[in-house]
């Protein structure tokens, strides 16, 4: 099992809590200093289920700046945002948790922590 934070973030330290609590074997990986290559961004979307859109944080200032709000997001506009995402860690929505199964979860409540250790 693997982490993505941002130790800055609440909802990542509150997860690292819970996956300690629960005696997780778990890997930390600070994406904004390992920075996911664009092939690990699209390995995590497939274990998701979800599209890079879905996992944007479209409220940080770099989005703003890109306009990202008013990319298409369609299979063509796809790898757009997938290199936005790894030029630009920050618009990565946090944490992700990839599971045991190889499947994935944003790992934002409670609920999806203990989900991703149930796989």
């Amino acid at each position: 099992m693997e982490i993505w934070i941002n130790p800055a973030c609440s909802k990542c330290r509150s997860a690292l809590t819970l996956l300690d609590a629960e005696g997780a074997d778990y890997t930390v990986r600070r994406y904004l200093e390992d920075v996911p290559t664009p092939e690990e961004i699209r390995e995590v979307l497939k274990r998701l289920g979800l599209e890079p859109w879905d996992i944007t944080r479209t409220g940080e200032d770099i989005a703003k700046e890109l306009g990202v709000k008013d990319w298409p997001r369609d299979e063509a506009g796809r790898e757009r945002w997938i290199e936005a995402l790894s030029r630009h860690p920050k618009l990565i929505q946090r944490p992700i948790i990839t599971a045991e199964d190889g499947t994935a979860v944003v790992g934002r409540s409670e609920e999806a922590v203990r989900d991703a250790l149930s796989r």
